[in-house]
């Protein structure tokens, strides 16, 4: 099975960058493939409850809702 590493770097000030490999992630499992994701700098910030729940980009779902499908899914979520 192919694996794919989904690096994320933008935190809270850019919600819609901030999302990006969520949605990436999400992507990589709807078409089979196994997916982890490694939150660095500012990203790191998105692993709080509190912050989480005010994350939504333009024209994305909120960031509870990817979190919670990754994590049901069993993707690994690495800070």
């Amino acid at each position: 099975m192919t694996k794919m590493l989904y690096v994320g770097s933008h935190g809270p000030e850019e919600p819609t960058r901030a999302t990006f490999p969520f949605h990436f992630a999400k992507g990589a499992l709807d078409a089979g493939f196994e997916a982890k994701l490694l939150l660095i700098g500012d990203a790191a910030f998105l692993m709080k409850d509190s912050i989480a729940r005010e994350i939504r980009g333009v024209a994305t779902p909120p960031l509870t809702d990817l979190m919670q499908t990754l994590t049901a899914a069993g993707v690994e979520i690495v800070v």
